[in-house]
């Protein structure tokens, strides 16, 4: 069923130079729903006693009245900014930004209507909202849609060269676990997530963590049933250094800019084979306990002498519930935990070998003449790095787009 609306939910703090070109971009877009757009203006409290902190108070008080003059948009403005109402304690964030949106919206959102997820600095195209609903539309299974994303270099050498390092990072990962058959095979960004309201309803909305709260949301929905893993079209996020949340884009763009990438490796595809062969033995566990490296990980993380596999089978019925349960365990972040450990237990390639080998066994057709097993990042142009970022999101597109048609 279509949606009857589009909710667009955006957090925003000293976001008064970009929200309004993504506003702006929200304003043109060919929908023939309507569509209600919320922002939460939100810091904490005690911004107002640190002098430090004048100049975003300033900026988000004049990012309010700016606010509320928006002709041509249907806003809601949640005010989390001013004196008295900025986050108290321990409960701030972006997290918290995005529970108070999304709780807001839930209030008067219809199950089959279309929650969106922005950030301020994102910029979309004028068909994205029509783009998401008829994705919605065509396949009314999806609770939620993990949209592609590509950041627009900046013309700054140095922002160009650790949005495009940290994008490696993450589409290497997303092609490994697509290309084994993960459940877990997307990439969960906070301005790139759609869903249902009535599948956020039914998963008790999300948690508002300081940072990742939008992969802790995304499994949570792909833990209920398959999500939407391709779109016609993509969201743009802003290339920028941030200090806001302990992890993502701007802060690992922030520790890139010094040369620090260990948070963010480029996993070698060998290390996802155990992950991809423990798949495969799905069926013969559901009736006896077998030994892979994955295994006995996930074992010994259940902190328990009993057989987590004996446990699951006693309470389930068959072995498509089984399998279910499985990945409910073997879920995202222990896919990640795992491959963490595998690297450090084996010998690690630098990440420009690993990256090297990684694409000449997926694509040794398309790797570029000058790509060799001994090049390294700083020694490559930003229209080279460039084009190894484009050959992965085609290749990222690509694999989307059939696990997608497959369901």
């Amino acid at each position: 069923m279509a949606a009857t609306r589009i909710f667009v939910a955006i957090p925003a703090m000293d976001e008064l130079q970009e929200l309004p070109l993504t506003l702006q971009d929200l304003s043109i877009q060919d929908v023939q729903f309507p569509v209600e757009v919320y922002v939460c203006v939100n810091q904490p409290d005690n911004f107002w006693q640190l002098p430090e902190k004048h100049d975003i108070c300033s900026h988000n008080q004049a990012l309010l009245s700016f606010l509320n003059n928006i002709q041509g948009l249907s806003m809601h403005i949640l005010d989390y900014a001013s004196p008295g109402k900025g986050w108290k304690g321990k409960n701030f964030g972006v997290g918290w930004a995005r529970k108070v949106l999304f709780d807001t919206i839930l209030k008067t959102a219809q199950s089959d209507d279309i929650l969106i997820s922005l950030d301020a600095d994102t910029r979309i195209h004028p068909g994205y909202l029509r783009s998401i609903a008829e994705n919605f539309a065509e396949n009314p299974e999806f609770p939620a849609i993990a949209v592609p994303y590509y950041h627009p270099l900046t013309g700054d050498e140095a922002r160009d060269r650790a949005i495009l390092r940290y994008e490696f990072y993450m589409r290497n990962y997303a092609i490994n676990l697509l290309r084994i058959g993960s459940p877990y095979g997307f990439t969960a960004i906070g301005s790139a997530m759609a869903m249902r309201a009535g599948a956020l309803r039914k998963i008790g909305g999300i948690t508002p963590l300081k940072s990742g709260e939008d992969f802790y949301l995304m499994q949570k929905f792909r833990k209920m049933t398959a999500i939407g893993l391709y779109n016609t079209e993509c969201v743009y996020p802003a290339a920028r250094y941030s200090s806001r949340v302990d992890f993502g884009t701007g802060p690992a763009m922030l520790k890139g800019s010094q040369g620090v990438w260990d948070s963010y490796p480029i996993f070698h595809y060998t290390l996802f084979e155990p992950i991809e062969n423990t798949y495969r033995i799905l069926n013969q566990l559901f009736t006896q306990d077998y030994h892979t490296p994955f295994l006995d990980f996930l074992q010994s993380n259940a902190k328990t002498e009993i057989s987590l596999w004996d446990s699951i089978r006693q309470n389930v019925k068959d072995l498509p519930h089984f399998i279910q349960a499985f990945h409910e365990k073997a879920d995202g972040l222990r896919i990640l935990q795992f491959l963490r450990t595998q690297q450090r237990q084996h010998e690690i390639l630098s990440d420009e070998n690993a990256l090297f080998q990684n694409i000449m066994h997926w694509l040794p057709d398309e790797t570029p003449a000058w790509m060799t097993s001994n090049f390294l990042f700083k020694d490559l142009s930003v229209k080279q790095l460039d084009d190894v970022r484009n050959i992965l999101f085609q290749y990222e597109s690509q694999l989307r787009k059939k696990v997608g048609n497959s369901k």
